[in-house]
Protein backbone atom coordinates (compact mmCIF):
# COMPACT_ATOMS: atom_id res chain seq x y z
CA UNK A 1 0.00 0.00 0.00
CA UNK A 2 1.30 3.28 -0.86
CA UNK A 3 0.18 6.45 1.07
CA UNK A 4 1.05 10.29 -0.07
CA UNK A 5 0.61 13.17 1.48
CA UNK A 6 0.86 16.85 0.41
CA UNK A 7 2.17 19.60 2.43
CA UNK A 8 5.62 18.94 4.23
CA UNK A 9 4.80 21.45 6.82
CA UNK A 10 4.11 21.09 10.50
CA UNK A 11 0.72 18.98 9.71
CA UNK A 12 1.50 17.01 6.99
CA UNK A 13 4.91 15.97 8.52
CA UNK A 14 2.82 14.84 11.65
CA UNK A 15 0.58 12.76 9.72
CA UNK A 16 3.61 11.20 7.51
CA UNK A 17 5.34 10.40 10.56
CA UNK A 18 2.06 8.81 12.46
CA UNK A 19 1.30 6.84 8.91
CA UNK A 20 5.31 5.18 8.92
CA UNK A 21 5.27 4.34 12.89
CA UNK A 22 1.90 2.69 12.43
CA UNK A 23 3.14 1.32 9.89
CA UNK A 24 -0.36 1.96 7.93
CA UNK A 25 1.34 1.48 4.50
CA UNK A 26 4.76 -0.15 2.67
CA UNK A 27 5.47 3.44 1.07
CA UNK A 28 5.02 6.69 2.45
CA UNK A 29 5.37 9.72 0.07
CA UNK A 30 6.30 13.84 1.70
CA UNK A 31 5.73 16.20 -1.09
CA UNK A 32 6.00 19.78 -1.00
CA UNK A 33 7.05 23.07 -3.73
CA UNK A 34 9.67 23.89 -0.99
CA UNK A 35 13.03 22.77 -2.57
CA UNK A 36 14.56 20.08 -0.06
CA UNK A 37 12.16 20.51 2.17
CA UNK A 38 9.59 17.15 1.92
CA UNK A 39 12.92 14.95 1.36
CA UNK A 40 14.43 16.45 4.35
CA UNK A 41 11.74 15.63 6.38
CA UNK A 42 11.13 12.57 5.01
CA UNK A 43 14.78 11.29 5.57
CA UNK A 44 14.31 12.26 9.27
CA UNK A 45 11.34 10.30 9.66
CA UNK A 46 13.12 7.05 7.98
CA UNK A 47 15.92 7.58 10.43
CA UNK A 48 13.46 6.86 13.28
CA UNK A 49 12.63 3.53 11.55
CA UNK A 50 15.85 1.40 13.45
CA UNK A 51 14.51 3.29 16.77
CA UNK A 52 10.92 2.78 16.78
CA UNK A 53 10.77 -0.27 15.03
CA UNK A 54 9.02 -0.18 11.60
CA UNK A 55 9.12 -0.88 8.37
CA UNK A 56 7.41 1.53 6.30
CA UNK A 57 9.60 3.80 3.79
CA UNK A 58 9.32 7.78 3.35
CA UNK A 59 10.24 9.15 0.70
CA UNK A 60 10.10 13.11 -0.32
CA UNK A 61 9.53 15.08 -3.44
CA UNK A 62 9.77 18.16 -4.60
CA UNK A 63 6.64 18.80 -6.75
CA UNK A 64 7.61 15.62 -8.47
CA UNK A 65 4.24 13.89 -8.66
CA UNK A 66 5.21 11.19 -10.59
CA UNK A 67 6.87 9.94 -7.44
CA UNK A 68 3.10 10.04 -5.77
CA UNK A 69 1.71 7.42 -8.72
CA UNK A 70 -0.29 4.87 -7.86
CA UNK A 71 -1.06 6.18 -4.25
CA UNK A 72 -3.99 4.55 -2.52
CA UNK A 73 -4.94 7.17 -0.17
CA UNK A 74 -3.86 10.87 -0.61
CA UNK A 75 -3.99 13.43 2.47
CA UNK A 76 -3.73 17.06 1.45
CA UNK A 77 -2.63 19.52 3.67
CA UNK A 78 -1.22 22.46 1.13
CA UNK A 79 -1.93 25.75 1.78
CA UNK A 80 -1.71 29.34 3.58
CA UNK A 81 -3.07 30.08 6.75
CA UNK A 82 -4.58 33.58 6.70
CA UNK A 83 -2.44 36.31 7.50
CA UNK A 84 -3.31 39.80 8.90
CA UNK A 85 -4.90 41.80 6.30
CA UNK A 86 -6.06 38.88 4.63
CA UNK A 87 -10.19 38.94 3.82
CA UNK A 88 -11.98 35.52 4.30
CA UNK A 89 -12.41 35.77 0.27
CA UNK A 90 -9.21 36.32 -0.28
CA UNK A 91 -7.84 33.09 1.68
CA UNK A 92 -10.51 31.16 -0.50
CA UNK A 93 -9.38 32.01 -3.49
CA UNK A 94 -5.61 31.36 -2.72
CA UNK A 95 -6.26 28.08 -0.84
CA UNK A 96 -9.03 27.02 -3.85
CA UNK A 97 -6.02 27.83 -6.74
CA UNK A 98 -3.62 25.75 -3.91
CA UNK A 99 -6.10 22.45 -3.81
CA UNK A 100 -7.79 23.03 -7.45
CA UNK A 101 -3.57 22.49 -8.55
CA UNK A 102 -2.52 19.63 -6.28
CA UNK A 103 -5.70 17.22 -6.69
CA UNK A 104 -5.66 17.91 -10.78
CA UNK A 105 -2.03 16.37 -10.33
CA UNK A 106 -3.08 13.75 -8.28
CA UNK A 107 -5.40 12.26 -9.78
CA UNK A 108 -3.28 12.52 -13.50
CA UNK A 109 -1.12 9.89 -11.59
CA UNK A 110 -3.09 8.11 -9.09
CA UNK A 111 -6.83 7.82 -10.22
CA UNK A 112 -7.95 5.40 -7.71
CA UNK A 113 -7.29 7.16 -4.81
CA UNK A 114 -8.96 8.17 -2.02
CA UNK A 115 -8.63 11.70 -1.26
CA UNK A 116 -8.78 13.34 2.38
CA UNK A 117 -8.87 17.01 2.85
CA UNK A 118 -7.11 18.93 5.78
CA UNK A 119 -6.83 22.19 4.31
CA UNK A 120 -8.54 25.15 5.87
CA UNK A 121 -11.10 26.32 5.42
CA UNK A 122 -11.80 22.34 5.48
CA UNK A 123 -15.88 22.75 4.44
CA UNK A 124 -15.32 24.29 1.23
CA UNK A 125 -11.75 23.04 0.74
CA UNK A 126 -12.76 19.21 0.29
CA UNK A 127 -15.90 20.93 -1.96
CA UNK A 128 -13.01 22.21 -3.82
CA UNK A 129 -11.16 19.06 -4.34
CA UNK A 130 -14.22 17.33 -5.18
CA UNK A 131 -15.33 19.65 -8.00
CA UNK A 132 -11.63 19.05 -9.41
CA UNK A 133 -11.45 15.42 -8.47
CA UNK A 134 -13.85 13.82 -10.99
CA UNK A 135 -14.58 11.27 -9.01
CA UNK A 136 -17.37 9.85 -6.55
CA UNK A 137 -18.01 11.90 -3.46
CA UNK A 138 -17.51 8.74 -1.26
CA UNK A 139 -13.79 9.49 -2.27
CA UNK A 140 -13.28 12.74 -1.29
CA UNK A 141 -13.25 13.13 2.37
CA UNK A 142 -12.63 16.18 4.53
CA UNK A 143 -11.34 15.65 7.95
CA UNK A 144 -11.89 17.79 10.95
CA UNK A 145 -14.80 16.12 13.04
CA UNK A 146 -12.20 13.51 14.54
CA UNK A 147 -9.77 16.07 15.40
CA UNK A 148 -12.84 18.08 17.12
CA UNK A 149 -14.24 15.10 18.82
CA UNK A 150 -10.34 14.42 20.25
CA UNK A 151 -11.06 17.89 21.70
CA UNK A 152 -13.97 17.18 23.23
CA UNK A 153 -12.89 13.73 24.84
CA UNK A 154 -10.11 14.93 26.13
CA UNK A 155 -11.36 18.38 27.84
CA UNK A 156 -13.59 15.47 29.11
CA UNK A 157 -11.20 13.39 30.20
CA UNK A 158 -8.96 16.29 32.31
CA UNK A 159 -12.84 17.65 33.80
CA UNK A 160 -13.55 13.74 34.76
CA UNK A 161 -10.00 12.84 35.74
CA UNK A 162 -10.42 9.39 33.70
CA UNK A 163 -8.78 8.37 30.32
CA UNK A 164 -9.97 9.57 27.70
CA UNK A 165 -9.30 6.06 25.90
CA UNK A 166 -13.14 5.41 27.81
CA UNK A 167 -14.58 8.72 25.97
CA UNK A 168 -16.47 7.80 22.79
CA UNK A 169 -18.48 11.20 20.74
CA UNK A 170 -20.10 12.20 18.26
CA UNK A 171 -19.96 15.91 16.63
CA UNK A 172 -21.62 17.05 13.63
CA UNK A 173 -21.69 20.57 11.36
CA UNK A 174 -19.12 22.29 10.33
CA UNK A 175 -15.26 22.89 11.80
CA UNK A 176 -15.65 25.87 13.60
CA UNK A 177 -17.46 28.18 15.52
CA UNK A 178 -20.46 26.69 14.26
CA UNK A 179 -19.54 22.88 14.80
CA UNK A 180 -21.76 20.64 16.84
CA UNK A 181 -20.72 18.51 19.78
CA UNK A 182 -23.64 16.07 21.09
CA UNK A 183 -23.75 15.48 24.35
CA UNK A 184 -26.78 13.15 24.56
CA UNK A 185 -24.60 10.81 23.02
CA UNK A 186 -21.68 11.24 24.28
CA UNK A 187 -19.82 8.13 26.90
CA UNK A 188 -17.94 7.30 29.36
CA UNK A 189 -16.95 3.33 29.40
CA UNK A 190 -21.08 2.82 28.33
CA UNK A 191 -22.31 6.10 30.98
CA UNK A 192 -24.04 8.70 29.92
CA UNK A 193 -22.04 11.85 30.56
CA UNK A 194 -24.55 13.61 31.75
CA UNK A 195 -24.81 11.14 34.41
CA UNK A 196 -21.21 11.96 35.53
CA UNK A 197 -20.91 16.25 35.01
CA UNK A 198 -22.78 18.86 35.38
CA UNK A 199 -24.74 20.69 33.04
CA UNK A 200 -22.67 23.99 33.47
CA UNK A 201 -18.95 22.38 33.12
CA UNK A 202 -20.14 20.16 30.04
CA UNK A 203 -21.60 23.50 28.40
CA UNK A 204 -18.01 25.10 29.24
CA UNK A 205 -16.03 22.30 27.55
CA UNK A 206 -18.42 22.28 24.71
CA UNK A 207 -17.45 26.24 23.82
CA UNK A 208 -13.78 25.22 24.40
CA UNK A 209 -14.14 22.94 22.26
CA UNK A 210 -15.64 24.92 19.48
CA UNK A 211 -12.86 27.47 19.84
CA UNK A 212 -10.05 24.56 20.55
CA UNK A 213 -8.03 25.82 16.97
CA UNK A 214 -8.39 29.01 18.49
CA UNK A 215 -6.88 28.72 21.64
CA UNK A 216 -3.88 26.50 20.27
CA UNK A 217 -3.34 29.65 18.22
CA UNK A 218 -3.29 32.15 20.72
CA UNK A 219 -0.97 29.76 22.81
CA UNK A 220 1.77 29.45 19.84
CA UNK A 221 1.21 32.02 17.57
CA UNK A 222 0.56 29.32 15.10
CA UNK A 223 -2.57 26.54 14.50
CA UNK A 224 -1.89 23.16 15.81
CA UNK A 225 -0.27 20.13 14.06
CA UNK A 226 -0.16 17.07 16.22
CA UNK A 227 -3.69 16.22 16.99
CA UNK A 228 -4.59 17.04 13.08
CA UNK A 229 -1.97 15.45 12.29
CA UNK A 230 -2.54 12.43 13.74
CA UNK A 231 -6.16 12.54 12.74
CA UNK A 232 -5.73 12.50 9.45
CA UNK A 233 -3.79 9.40 9.78
CA UNK A 234 -6.45 8.07 11.66
CA UNK A 235 -8.38 8.25 8.75
CA UNK A 236 -5.85 6.61 6.04
CA UNK A 237 -5.36 3.79 8.24
CA UNK A 238 -9.32 3.16 8.65
CA UNK A 239 -9.01 3.31 5.00
CA UNK A 240 -5.92 1.43 4.36
CA UNK A 241 -6.99 -1.76 6.62
CA UNK A 242 -10.83 -1.51 5.63
CA UNK A 243 -11.72 -0.83 9.49
CA UNK A 244 -15.19 -0.07 9.01
CA UNK A 245 -14.37 2.48 11.80
CA UNK A 246 -17.69 4.95 12.53
CA UNK A 247 -16.13 8.48 12.47
CA UNK A 248 -17.50 11.96 11.96
CA UNK A 249 -15.88 13.30 8.96
CA UNK A 250 -16.73 15.89 6.26
CA UNK A 251 -18.90 14.12 3.44
CA UNK A 252 -21.25 15.07 0.30
CA UNK A 253 -24.68 15.51 1.44
CA UNK A 254 -27.12 14.09 -0.82
CA UNK A 255 -30.17 14.26 1.47
CA UNK A 256 -28.79 12.79 4.67
CA UNK A 257 -30.54 15.36 7.47
CA UNK A 258 -32.75 17.12 4.90
CA UNK A 259 -29.18 18.96 3.54
CA UNK A 260 -27.60 18.50 0.10
CA UNK A 261 -25.91 19.78 -2.22
CA UNK A 262 -22.53 20.67 0.18
CA UNK A 263 -19.91 18.92 2.40
CA UNK A 264 -20.45 18.96 6.04
CA UNK A 265 -19.25 17.08 8.88
CA UNK A 266 -21.76 13.53 9.79
CA UNK A 267 -20.97 10.37 11.41
CA UNK A 268 -19.64 7.92 9.27
CA UNK A 269 -18.45 4.48 8.23
CA UNK A 270 -15.51 4.51 6.93
CA UNK A 271 -13.64 1.48 5.12
CA UNK A 272 -11.66 1.26 2.02
CA UNK A 273 -14.29 2.72 -0.48
CA UNK A 274 -14.19 5.94 1.76
CA UNK A 275 -17.22 6.73 2.93
CA UNK A 276 -19.10 2.95 3.07
CA UNK A 277 -22.06 4.84 4.94
CA UNK A 278 -23.48 8.01 6.38
CA UNK A 279 -25.45 7.50 9.69
CA UNK A 280 -28.23 9.55 10.10
CA UNK A 281 -28.96 10.01 14.18
CA UNK A 282 -32.67 10.96 15.93
CA UNK A 283 -31.42 14.65 16.42
CA UNK A 284 -33.69 15.97 18.93
CA UNK A 285 -35.16 19.62 18.05
CA UNK A 286 -32.69 22.04 19.69
CA UNK A 287 -29.80 19.96 17.71
CA UNK A 288 -31.30 19.80 14.44
CA UNK A 289 -31.75 23.66 15.51
CA UNK A 290 -27.98 24.08 15.76
CA UNK A 291 -27.13 21.51 12.55
CA UNK A 292 -29.58 24.26 10.42
CA UNK A 293 -27.23 27.18 11.71
CA UNK A 294 -24.11 25.19 10.82
CA UNK A 295 -25.45 24.29 7.70
CA UNK A 296 -25.93 28.34 6.83
CA UNK A 297 -22.83 29.06 7.87
CA UNK A 298 -20.91 26.66 5.75
CA UNK A 299 -22.93 27.34 2.35
CA UNK A 300 -22.58 31.28 3.00
CA UNK A 301 -18.60 29.79 2.36
CA UNK A 302 -19.37 27.63 0.18
CA UNK A 303 -21.00 30.52 -1.88
CA UNK A 304 -17.88 32.69 -1.88
CA UNK A 305 -16.19 29.65 -3.77
CA UNK A 306 -19.00 29.24 -6.22
CA UNK A 307 -19.14 32.67 -6.97
CA UNK A 308 -15.29 32.48 -7.87
CA UNK A 309 -16.25 29.60 -10.75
Amino acid sequence: MKVTVVGAGNVGATCANVLATREVANEVVLLDIKDGFAEGKALDIWETSPINLYDTRTVGSTNDYSKTANSDVVVITSGLPRKPGMSRDDLIATNAGIVKSVTTQIMEHSPNAILVIVSNPLDVMTYCAYLNAGVDSTRVIGMAGILDTARYRSFLAEALNVSPKDIQAVLMGGHGDTMVPLPRYTTVGGIPVTELIDDETLSSIVERTKKGGGEIVNLLGTSAWYAPGAAAAQMVEAIVKDQRRVFPCCVWMTGEYGISDMYLGVPVILGKNGVEKVIELDLNDEEKKLLAESETAVREVKAVLDGMN
